[in-house]
């Protein structure tokens, strides 16, 4: 069974538009650094499940796209360079503490802000909208999902 997935982006990082001008329209999701969402990512997810793409920590946070993982998760480079920000000293290639996965672009979306959201009562149970949740990645139930898809007219083909 499909799974379904909120990853948070700051737009300066890795905006949709970013996503979508990206080769094949995939990225690899680099940079997490919190426990519970790289386990989330080696443990959970499977290419094909869906992703609501997030803006956060910009004016208007909020869902703008539609995506799917498209890889299963492989250690984050980023964590061995010594000039990216998401260095780990403490991380090994043959230990590698970070993961991520490829994230493809299935379509971009109108902005469904956390404001809109939050006025949602079928959305009430989404972990994004709990008080004090700050992972980039969370999961979303089927029923979610598909509610998120309806608000945004997007109701098409599942993962």
């Amino acid at each position: 069974m499909p799974g379904f997935w909120l990853m948070k982006s700051e737009p300066d990082e890795c905006s949709i538009d970013d996503l979508a001008r990206a080769p094949g329209q995939c990225v690899p999701w680099v940079g997490v650094r919190n426990y519970q969402a790289r386990n989330f990512m080696r443990d959970a997810m499977a290419v094909g499940d869906g992703v609501l793409f997030c803006h956060s920590s910009c004016a208007d946070p909020g869902i703008v796209g539609v995506a799917e993982v498209a890889s299963r998760a492989y250690p984050d480079a980023t964590q061995f360079d010594p000039t990216s920000p998401w260095f780990d000293a403490k991380a090994t290639r043959e230990a590698p503490r970070w993961l991520h996965v490829d994230v493809r672009l299935r379509h971009k979306t109108r902005l469904l802000s956390l404001r809109e959201m939050r006025s949602r009562p079928e959305l009430a149970t989404m972990r994004v909208l709990q008080a004090g949740n700050r992972l980039s990645i969370t999961p979303v139930s089927e029923a979610e999902w598909t509610a998120v898809l309806a608000l945004l007219g997007a109701a098409g083909p599942r993962p």
